[in-house]
């Protein structure tokens, strides 16, 4: 292409193709019919100015043809993948996807002209954090960013409000029509500084359910016993999470010689050699010494027969067995040593 050509249609590519010849190109090769949908979606100036560069054309080979339609392809992969979760996002898929050299071509070009959603940056940012931040502001510029965050992550950050302020956010975000783009960059600037510290802190996680464990593994049984009632009343999902993470397969090394021979006595000598699939060493070396040296021998042999199972069927056995652990304390059979164990117990008459 010449200099003047080049000059008529704006700055040129490092092919040597300008923008707007690319745009000429790739309107001929969609045919009049789709050309004239996408002639809808332009300003009259845009218009003009391409029918005048597809008038302009001089001979397009079919390798440059191919290469813009290419181009345009990756071009709306890269944008549909931004949408779906930002730039970060859509860098990834594409190194996944085309390896790293032609990822960084291909945002590379388009990182002058990709279109980015407002508040693209908040994407990463955790609900709670975005809610810390926001408590603080005006109801319209609350309003503003849920109504440009996605639905999920606008609804988490709108629950933590209080009533009043979810009503009000609601009222606002619902009048909203269009907003100035010098607005929504300005707003986007004050976050992004704001937030600057704040998106590369990592939070250090306090409470939640594995707490609540850690904490009931080393509460007397009486104790236990209430809190799981009460969970049991407000939130049996909850509480039978709790239960679940309370004992698990491995923590039968808690148990003494004479209640793992209880729990072999109760359970299915088949789940025993699944569940011992996938149990650790310590676990496998607790069970075979509480048993003779006939019965270890002939488990190994079973599990040797078993040969490889699906680590579902292994869970699913280890749930049994501790499921049988749980009925057998709390039938009185059995004790688990848990936290504070080892402290004498009180004597009752």
């Amino acid at each position: 292409m010449t200099e003047k050509a080049a000059e008529e249609g704006g700055t040129a590519t490092k092919a040597g193709r300008s923008p707007k010849r690319k745009a000429a190109i790739m309107a001929i090769a969609l045919g009049p019919n789709l050309s004239a949908e996408v002639f809808k979606h332009l300003s009259q100036e845009e218009i003009d100015e391409l029918v005048l560069e597809i008038a302009s054309l001089d001979k397009v080979t079919a390798d440059e043809r191919m290469e813009v339609m290419e181009e345009f392809y990756e071009a709306s992969l890269a944008q549909d993948f931004v949408a779906q979760g930002g730039i970060g996002y859509a860098k990834d898929i594409l190194e996944r996807a085309l390896g790293d050299t032609k990822a960084l071509e291909i945002m590379g070009r388009l990182s002058t002209f990709i279109r980015v959603s407002p508040f693209e940056f908040l994407r990463k940012i955790d609900p709670v954090q975005i809610f810390n931040f926001l408590q603080h502001e005006h109801g319209q510029t609350i309003a503003l960013v849920l109504a440009y965050l996605p639905s999920d992550a606008a609804a988490g950050v709108l629950g933590m409000f209080t009533q009043d302020v979810q009503t009000e956010v609601a009222m606002r975000i619902a009048a909203m029509d269009r907003t100035a783009p010098e607005v929504l960059r300005e707003v986007e600037t004050v976050m992004e500084r704001k937030l600057s510290n704040l998106i590369n802190q990592d939070l250090e996680a306090a409470g939640g359910v594995k707490a609540l464990v850690d904490i009931m593994n080393y509460s007397d049984r009486a104790t236990e016993r209430n809190v799981l009632e009460y969970l049991d009343e407000k939130d049996a999902e909850l509480a039978d999470e709790v239960r679940k993470l309370m004992f698990v397969f491995e923590d039968l090394v808690l148990l003494d010689a004479k209640a793992i021979q209880q729990l072999l006595k109760e359970v299915d000598m088949k789940d025993i050699g699944l569940a011992l699939k996938g149990g650790n060493d310590d676990v496998k070396t607790l069970i075979f010494s509480n048993m003779s040296s006939r019965a270890a021998q002939m488990l190994q042999e079973d599990m040797e027969f078993m040969g490889a199972v699906k680590r579902r069927s292994v869970e699913e056995a280890q749930g049994r067995i501790v499921a049988i652990v749980r009925r057998l304390e709390e039938t009185g059979k059995i004790q688990i040593a848990r936290g504070g164990a080892g402290q004498e117990d009180e004597l009752v008459a």
